[in-house]
């Protein structure tokens, strides 16, 4: 009798925190691992009345958990609705077929249509493993997929999740490519784009590399996490809302494949523009603008792959049916003085109240961005974009839309820094000639961004600047000391982040 039930095994809860995988824990003596043959590792289906998980085993030598009990992690228990206590069965996983297209791939065969809407069903339903999902990002990366593959692989994730509708012809959208810290320009074109009279229902990341995303940033504001019904109500009310895009499943399997091009330290172009572009279609957008910074330590490099992923956005969102625009913007150094969620925050506002010291740079992106969005939805001539929406800032129509979005979205409130803080100083006179995106970034990250929304930097040495011995070229933020102690001791091993020439 016991052999016939040996798979059924009662749910223990520990509390164990494994991101976004589902993992079940349980003992290598168990019956159902000794009958099954389950190795640690081993994918195997596990159900609990009507709902089921795919979760990697990992197992138990110990007397942590009695025999017939199995543990999942709390990603686990939430995705198969179960309770500690409830019954479950656990089951060998039936062979993922698409992955042998994968294993085409990697000898050179192209994607067609129907391979690449198999795979991305199939990480969707958490069928495949982490492994197994890097394998398909190795096989994607570099300029290893042609147009063609993008345009599909879009498609498919666009079809993977969520989608949003609206009665408007027009629903515009933007969107950084990122790699530069502190450009939050989001928060400051939705109320301009949404005062002028369009519908931009922005939804956004969290950040995946950097130390902060824009959703990171806006909720040190106000709530993010909206469903799709309470994103619709925004909108309906005040033509713009600045939401996370996670909170609602807009082309979810985006986030697991990003999960691991983190962990691979992989950044593939076409899986970039997939990304970008499947969220803003799957959100309704019917025109896109995508800001793409260039410069030494940006994400792009170079003007040449700029032009490249121009072309690429532009034949991809025809090939979805959105109208994409694409702007090629300075990204030698960081945008505004804030680098973190709290301190970005601070830098928009800042903006917005029309502030006598606010971000120069900051200010100008974002009335480009609006201005061209303004432009392509034919309100204004070419070359008057700008100005109007400089005008909307100005008049302090933005700063009153802004407030009244925070109010639809659950109220606003005032950003603040982490309590920590250390001055860098210069060791000498000088000019500053370079800043290294990625270095600063990384001190930021260290110093708690974006875990702590106060953490991260105040920049105060754009390129340009004279400064002179022992000025402070920015300033750390850290809500405890063993943070900040990592970030400065990152910081002296590091060599120049702020590159300063003789005067």
């Amino acid at each position: 009798m016991e052999e016939a039930n040996s798979n059924i095994l009662r749910l223990r809860r520990l509390g164990i925190d494994t991101h976004t995988e589902n993992i079940i824990f349980m003992r290598s003596d168990s019956p159902v691992c000794r009958s099954e043959g389950f190795t640690a590792n081993t994918r195997v289906s596990v159900q609990h009345g009507a709902h089921s998980i795919i979760a990697t085993l990992n197992v138990i030598t110990s007397e942590l958990i009695e025999d017939g009990e199995a543990v999942l992690s709390e990603e686990g228990f939430k995705n198969l609705q179960a309770r500690e206590g409830d019954m479950i069965t656990v089951s060998h996983v039936q062979h993922i077929l698409s992955f042998s297209e994968v294993r085409a791939k990697m000898f050179g065969r192209k994607f067609n249509e129907a391979a690449i809407q198999r795979i991305i069903s199939d990480i969707t339903q958490n069928l495949y493993s982490k492994i197994e999902i890097a394998a398909f990002v190795t096989v994607c990366s570099g300029d290893n997929l042609g147009l063609d593959e993008v345009i599909y692989l879009t498609k498919a994730m666009i079809e993977s999740g969520s989608t949003l509708t609206w009665e408007e012809p027009l629903i515009m959208d933007k969107h950084c490519v990122g790699g530069l810290p502190g450009n939050r320009t989001t928060p400051i074109v939705v109320p301009i784009v949404s005062a002028a009279g369009l519908i931009i229902p922005k939804t956004s990341s969290r950040a995946i590399t950097s130390p902060a995303g824009t959703a990171d940033v806006i909720e040190t504001m106000t709530p993010v996490d909206l469903t799709l019904d309470q994103i619709k109500e925004v909108v309906k009310k005040e033509g713009g809302c600045m939401a996370w895009g996670g909170a609602v499943k807009l082309s979810p399997v985006d986030d697991i494949i990003i999960s691991v091009e983190k962990a691979l330290d992989v950044d593939s172009a076409g899986q970039m523009i997939a990304s970008v572009l499947s969220k803003k279609a799957a959100a309704g957008s019917t025109h896109t603008v995508i800001d793409i910074p260039v410069g030494q330590t940006a994400k792009v490099r170079s003007k040449e792959e700029a032009f490249l992923l121009e072309y690429y956005f532009r034949a991809v969102g025809l090939a979805i049916g959105m109208e994409v625009e694409v702007l090629i913007t300075d990204g030698t150094q960081p945008v505004g003085r804030g680098i973190g969620p709290a301190l970005e925050a601070m830098d928009v506002l800042a903006v917005l109240r029309n502030e006598q010291n606010a971000p120069a740079d900051l200010k100008i992106r974002s009335v480009q961005l609006a201005g061209l969005m303004l432009e392509k939805a034919d309100m204004l001539t070419k070359g008057t974009g700008v100005e109007r929406a400089l005008q909307i800032l100005e008049s302090g129509q933005a700063l009153e839309k802004f407030y009244r979005i925070c109010a639809a979205q659950g109220g606003f409130r005032e950003p603040s820094p982490a309590k920590l803080q250390h001055d860098v100083i210069a060791l000498s006179n000088g000019v500053v000639r370079a800043v290294d995106n990625r270095k600063l970034a990384k001190v930021a990250k260290l110093a708690g961004a974006p875990k702590s929304p106060g953490a991260g930097i105040y920049f105060k040495a754009p390129v340009g600047k004279q400064v002179k011995k022992g000025d402070s070229l920015f300033t750390i933020y850290s809500e405890s000391q063993g943070e900040l102690s990592y970030s400065l001791t990152y910081l002296h091993s590091a060599g120049h982040i702020v590159e300063l020439v003789a005067p």
